[in-house]
């Protein structure tokens, strides 16, 4: 990851096609060592393309990745037994809120900000 991140910043500095020594530069400021072979294997794969473009095709293909607890719950349901276990969630989650504001009104009669 670090050498990606030192890419893009040598793009952003304007080096539109970085060298392992520019890479390595920019690494050894924040005093971090990078692996010659992975420079290189990144350099190959980067070589005569549009960072730009990359980065707009990755983001596509990882808007197509289901993330967060929404999908495990659906799919938890009906292994689960059915529709009783969502009213349960959706009861401890009002009861979580609810506990949250309790405590954020807890001010002891004064505000930081007054």
């Amino acid at each position: 990851m670090k050498l990606v991140a030192a890419y893009l910043l040598a793009v952003l500095g304007g080096n539109t096609s970085p060298s392992s020594d520019n890479l390595k530069d920019i690494l050894g400021t924040v005093g971090a060592e990078a692996d010659d072979d992975r420079i290189e294997f990144l350099l190959s794969e980067l070589k005569g393309k549009d960072i730009t473009e990359l980065i707009a095709s990755g983001r596509e293909k990882f808007a197509s990745v289901p993330s967060g607890g929404a999908a495990a719950a659906a799919v938890a349901a009906p292994i689960g037994g059915g529709a009783a276990a969502a009213p349960a969630a959706a009861e401890g989650k009002k009861e979580e809120k609810v506990e949250e504001k309790e405590e954020s009104d807890d001010d002891m009669g004064f505000s930081l900000f007054d």
